[in-house]
């Protein structure tokens, strides 16, 4: 998915003619307040519930809620109007929540119930106990020309080929895409952990380009406007980034299995993937709206950084069938196991291939109509 700058500005409500979208926000603080509120919901839930093999439902009953916390499709919905079918048979509340750490921790207080994320928090929510499952997927379709991150060096460390990884000290967030990237660009270099020295960082805000600035760590990975930041400002002095020329694209709307077992949330959600996918399009097709009314407006970004999440914001590919991303996410698993001393996981379990056709047929319909 294209680079997400951190932080997002207080949600606004819509209305839509079937169903008013009430907006919710919800800080990581307050997240014990609202599980009450979702909790009686869940109670709601037929034991056992939907059969995974069971056709999704299309009838949404009344009075359905989706706790969502997806801040970029909600922004695409207020900005779209009418290109893009979100008027909904249900109720959102809108979450402020985006990222692995959140979206987990409100799944766990029961504030959540959908989740939009990169590859590796799906996993990662596995390994911690929670049962969830992957509804939707996007992936970029020209990949290797944009990739969402890149290995920056710290000024005076050279960087000229994976090889080079050897001996040095590595930004590292083992629950989160850039970690797994790490280790994906080690494997890839013939190199193993012994190798290099892995220092555990979190991979929010400037963390990591504040790093190496100070010459904390010799190496992270490090993508949009802060990328662009960093070279800008320590270039001159010697800063420079390699391209891993490996997959780091997948993103993914997630969620507790609980969700769609319920018949009535599973109704609902499918809308809201096919709503989803036209998203992804409109955001692709749309980039001066974006850039202004989103980067500029909403995000705060100046017209430099946002111009250049424009200029690097890769084709969407939301697939109808997942064989391939579950495939990859397999690789990325066993991977992780291998090197993180995790329990084995089947990727086929986290997805729910039934929501692939209607993602894919949903953004295939965009394509056609933008």
């Amino acid at each position: 998915m294209p680079h997400r700058p951190a932080g997002v500005a207080a949600s606004r409500a819509t209305t839509h003619r079937r169903a008013t979208t009430t907006t919710a926000l919800v800080a990581v603080t307050a997240l014990v307040l609202l599980a009450s509120g979702c909790a009686a919901g869940a109670e709601a839930n037929v034991q056992g519930g939907l059969s995974p093999a069971a056709a999704l439902p299309t009838e949404v009953p009344a009075g359905t809620t989706l706790a969502i916390g997806d801040p970029t499709t909600q922004k695409a919905f207020e900005l779209a109007g009418d290109e893009i079918d979100s008027d909904f048979d249900f109720e959102i509340e809108w979450a402020n929540i985006s990222g692995g750490p959140q979206t987990i921790e409100a799944f766990n207080a029961g504030a959540l119930d959908i989740g939009a994320v990169a590859e590796i928090p799906p996993i990662h929510a596995a390994w911690t106990g929670l049962d969830v499952q992957i509804y939707a997927s996007q992936y970029r379709q020209d990949w290797q020309e944009y990739p969402v991150y890149e290995l920056a060096g710290a000024p005076g460390v050279e960087l000229d080929d994976l090889s080079d990884l050897r001996g040095k000290r590595i930004a590292f967030s083992p629950g989160q895409a850039q970690g797994s990237l790490v280790l994906k660009s080690l494997r890839s270099a013939g190199l193993r952990q012994d190798d290099v020295e892995l220092v555990e960082l979190p991979s929010t805000g400037d963390v990591y380009p504040t790093a190496l600035a100070a010459g904390e760590v010799d190496v992270a990975p490090v993508g949009g406007t802060a990328l662009l930041r960093y070279l800008d400002k320590y270039g001159a002095d010697g800063a420079t980034s390699l391209r891993h020329g490996l997959r780091d694209d997948p993103s993914h709307l997630y969620g507790p299995t609980d969700v769609v077992r319920d018949p009535a949330k599973a109704a609902a959600l499918r809308q809201y993937v096919a709503a989803w996918a036209q998203a992804r399009v409109w955001i692709y097709e749309n980039p001066e709206i974006w850039k202004e009314k989103y980067y500029v407006e909403d995000q705060g970004l100046t017209d430099d950084d946002a111009q250049h999440l424009i200029d690097t914001a890769a084709r969407p590919e939301v697939p109808s069938d997942l064989s391939d991303g579950i495939e990859r996410t397999q690789e990325t698993i066993d991977l992780l196991a291998e090197e993180l001393d995790r329990p084995a996981l089947q990727a086929a379990d986290l997805f729910d291939e039934r929501f692939g056709p209607v993602a894919g047929e949903a953004a295939e319909q965009a394509w056609g109509t933008q």
